[in-house]
């Protein structure tokens, strides 16, 4: 079974709605990073003190999730559906296959390691 690792660099303000619509379609686990980058937006200016400042870098949000039995092409979908407004800064997609992932409590290997063992609960 394959192993794929998607990122999705997208807005501050999409968060909840993607976590919601991932979550509807199975997706559980993500990590999320505030991020800063630069793409066709370059960024803006900003006037401190009565002074001129190019700020090259906007604010986003990364969500990195790993998928192995979802389709990869349902989760592609999904995000696109939630993030798209048609302007400049919707985001990137990324899509990694990866070749091994390894779960350190129990030492699984492979999709076991990231699918969640059925009647077992996090410790809080």
């Amino acid at each position: 079974m394959k192993i794929t690792k998607i990122e999705i660099i997208t807005r501050s303000s999409k968060l909840d709605d993607l976590m919601k619509a991932l979550n509807e379609i199975g997706v559980l686990g993500m990590t999320v990073s505030q991020v800063f980058g630069c793409g066709l937006q370059k960024g803006h200016q900003e006037v401190y003190r009565g002074k001129k400042y190019d700020i090259n870098l906007v604010p986003k949000i990364k969500v990195e999730t790993i998928i192995c039995e979802i389709p990869v092409e349902k989760v592609l979908d999904t995000a696109q559906r939630v993030l798209r407004t048609g302007n400049f800064g919707d985001g990137k997609i990324f899509i990694t296959e990866l070749n091994d992932a390894v779960r350190i409590r129990t030492g699984q290997h492979g999709p076991e390691a990231i699918m969640d063992i059925p009647g077992e609960k996090a410790e809080k």
